[in-house]
């Protein structure tokens, strides 16, 4: 029985060090990823990007300038036709 006893050392050591190779991995994985991250947003940042959620605000903003326009056009239609409206004299002038 000596001889499982070796045995079961040996396994025990071997888990350990893969258990260790692991944990070396993990930690190189992560060093290795926050590393691209930060040389990622460095050539952001010198190429001048914006990130998607700068983009999707200004989108936003853009969108609801083009609505508040939108929005605009059709109240000033609306006034002008009335404005013609009381000028009987103004919609035939404007014809000719």
């Amino acid at each position: 029985m000596a001889g499982d006893d070796g045995r079961a050392k040996f396994m025990d050591d071997l888990a350990g060090m893969a258990g260790g190779a692991f944990s070396v991995l993990q930690g190189i994985r992560t060093e290795a990823e926050q590393m691209a991250r930060s040389q990622t947003e460095a050539m952001i940042r010198k190429l001048d990007l914006v990130k998607r959620e700068e983009l999707d605000a200004a989108m936003e903003v853009a969108r609801r300038a083009r609505e508040q326009a939108e929005s605009l056009e059709t109240r000033l239609a609306a006034l002008e036709a009335r404005l013609a409206a009381l000028k009987p004299g103004a919609a035939s002038s404007s014809e000719s």
